[in-house]
């Protein structure tokens, strides 16, 4: 059940045009701290970065702090689905 309202809350937010850091920021803690979903580095970075474009000073904190704990290779992994994101 928690994956379920995990993706319906990401699913809601990604149609919303023009949605805010907050939003972002939020499903960037979903994903790094496992809540309603499983970790997951990558995506947490991603949200986090989208967050950080859109002015949250306590994301680009984070997404710094997580990529401390990530490969190149996956922080590169991250940065290109936030440019994807961004694309869509």
């Amino acid at each position: 059940m928690g994956r379920y309202e995990g993706i319906a809350v990401e699913t809601a937010t990604l149609g919303a045009a023009g949605e805010g850091p907050d939003t972002f920021f939020k499903l960037g803690m979903m994903y790094a701290t496992g809540s309603s979903v499983p970790a997951d580095y990558i995506t947490a970075h991603k949200w986090f970065n989208l967050a950080a474009m859109r002015g949250s000073r306590d994301a680009i904190r984070l997404r710094r702090e997580i990529a401390e704990m990530m490969s190149e290779s996956e922080i590169a992994t991250a940065q290109r689905a936030a440019r994807d994101w961004l694309g869509r």
